[in-house]
C-alpha cells in the first residue's frame, strides 16, 4: 500500500516518531491515523521497557518559574548521551515535566520516594474515618488500602495524570519520550519552591 508523504508527516508531527516508523504504522493500520497512533504508542512502550536498564550518565537540570514569581521548580532528568541532553526537544520535554510539578505538587517521583511516616499517617486517617462511618473491621482494611492506593497515585509524579494531557500519566509521557529520543530517560529528582512554604 502506497502511503502519501503528507500523511506520514502529519502522523510524525502528532507523535514525534521517526518518519519510517510513521510510514510503517500507517501501512500496518490501513492509513487509519488513530490506529497508527495506538500502534506507535504500543511500539514505544515496548522500546521503553527494553531501554529501562541502560545507564543514564548525562542529562540536564531545568528550572521553571511560574508567572507571578511565587512558585518555582528545579528538576533533574537524566539521559544516556550528551547529544540528547543538548537537544532542544529534550529540554522542552524536561520543561514540561517541571511545569507539571509546579501545577500538580507531587511528593515524590515514584511511590518509593514517599516518606513512610506520611503513608502511615494517611493509613491511620483512612482507618479512623472508616471506623467513624461504622464500617466493620473486615471492610476497614480494604477501604484503607483503596484510599492509600489513591493517595499514592495522586502524590507520585509518574502516576499522576499529565497536566497537558489528562488522558495519559506522566509515566506514559516519559515512555513516549524514550521512544522518541531512543534513549533511557529517568526523572532523577525535583524540588518545588513556593513563596512562604
Amino acid at each position: 500500500m502506497a502511503i502519501d508523504s503528507k500523511e506520514v508527516k502529519k502522523l510524525r508531527d502528532r507523535t514525534g516518531a521517526g518518519m519510517m516508523d510513521c510510514k510503517r504504522a500507517l501501512q500496518e493500520c490501513g492509513s487509519d491515523h488513530e490506529k497508527a497512533v495506538e500502534y506507535l504508542r504500543i511500539k514505544g512502550l515496548a522500546a521503553a521497557k527494553k531501554k529501562a536498564g541502560r545507564a543514564t550518565g548525562e542529562g540536564v537540570v531545568v528550572s521553571y518559574i511560574h508567572p507571578g514569581d511565587k512558585l518555582g521548580v528545579l528538576v533533574e532528568v537524566n539521559c544516556e548521551t550528551d547529544f540528547v541532553a543538548r537537544n532542544e526537544d529534550f529540554r522542552a520535554f524536561v520543561k514540561d515535566i517541571a511545569m507539571h510539578i509546579a501545577a500538580a505538587d507531587p511528593i515524590g517521583v515514584t511511590s518509593d520516594d514517599l516518606p513512610a511516616e506520611i503513608l502511615e499517617g494517611e493509613r491511620k486517617i483512612a482507618a479512623e474515618q472508616a471506623r467513624e462511618q461504622g464500617k466493620p473491621d473486615n471492610i476497614i482494611e480494604k477501604i484503607v488500602e483503596g484510599r492509600l492506593k489513591k493517595f499514592i497515585t495522586e502524590n507520585t509524579l509518574l502516576e499522576q495524570p499529565f497536566v497537558k494531557d489528562a488522558d495519559r500519566t506522566v509515566r506514559e509521557y516519559v515512555e513516549e519520550a524514550v521512544a522518541k529520543f531512543g534513549e533511557n530517560l529517568v526523572i532523577a529528582r525535583f524540588s518545588r519552591f513556593k513563596l512562604g512554604e
